[in-house]
């Protein structure tokens, strides 16, 4: 299972690579399920391999010219507040049962993993669906109370569920701050690494012991992922591949939620 788990950080990699996002979602489902982290030990070391990848995407699309750093770092600091608070002060005091609901306890690992499986359909809709058709809404003035507002939620919503977001960031880099579509995925690499790695190192990191020897040699087959996926894509047509993991991500949001909700039930 772990010898599939590693196969999985290079998928995560390809699909980095090949589409430019999507594939980091897995990252918690493969530590969960392959490798027995507890949930908030997947989500801790999901943000630093989300981070650290999205970090090497983002400077590369920067030497195109496709990362705006205003946006970057208007949207980006309040996102790095949200996802470092949560990890510094929600994860650590959540109760192992968070409430019962109609006879059954829903625990910490159902609520994380659940709202991840959620994420993961939302996702998958972005993928399947063609990005580059998103138009603003007639929004031509840079936004900064919304954009402010966005990046706290999206960096919440990101230290609660361990996964970088770009699904939510990159429509609201459209529509708040006018960017056209290539220079919106750019710089929401950019804000993905810049929280990820932040709610990383100044929440879980103090607070956990890491085996940087996994975490490290996972993160380092996810970049050799992403640089194969990058070569490979000059060469094929990505749109194709993406709507195909699109698909892929759909049936794992599937099945982790049967997974929580209804099999470790029984």
């Amino acid at each position: 299972m772990e010898i599939l788990g590693f196969v999985m950080a290079l998928v995560i990699g390809l699909s980095l690579g090949l589409i430019g996002g999507g594939g980091s979602i897995l990252a918690v489902p493969v530590l969960t399920y392959m490798f027995s982290y507890d949930e908030k030990v997947s989500t801790a070391y999901s943000l630093f391999i989300v981070g650290i990848a999205a970090l090497l995407g983002g400077l590369k699309q920067n030497k195109s010219s496709n990362v705006d750093w205003r946006t970057a770092v208007v949207f980006g600091l309040p996102a790095m507040v949200g996802v470092w608070a949560i990890r510094q002060f929600l994860i650590p005091v959540l109760p192992d049962v968070l409430f019962p609901l109609f006879g059954f306890d829903i625990t910490r690992r159902m609520g994380m993993l659940g709202l991840l499986s959620i994420m993961m359909l939302m996702a998958s809709y972005s993928m399947i669906t063609d990005k580059k058709k998103m138009k603003g809404v007639g929004i031509r003035k840079f936004n900064y109370p919304l954009i402010i507002t966005e990046g706290i939620l999206v960096g919440s919503f990101t230290g609660f569920v361990g996964a970088g977001g770009g699904f939510l960031i990159i429509p609201a880099l459209v529509v708040l701050a006018d960017l056209e579509i290539k220079k919106a995925i750019g710089t929401s690499l950019i804000i993905i690494a810049m929280k990820s790695l932040m709610g990383f190192f100044l929440g879980d990191a103090i607070q956990m012991q890491i085996d940087w020897n996994f975490l490290l040699f996972f993160s380092a087959i996810t970049i050799v992922g992403m640089f194969i996926g990058t070569y490979v894509g000059k060469h094929i047509d990505s749109n194709k591949i993406k709507k195909g993991f699109g698909y892929f991500i759909l049936l794992m949001g599937v099945f982790i939620f049967i997974m929580e909700f209804f099999i470790k039930q029984t």
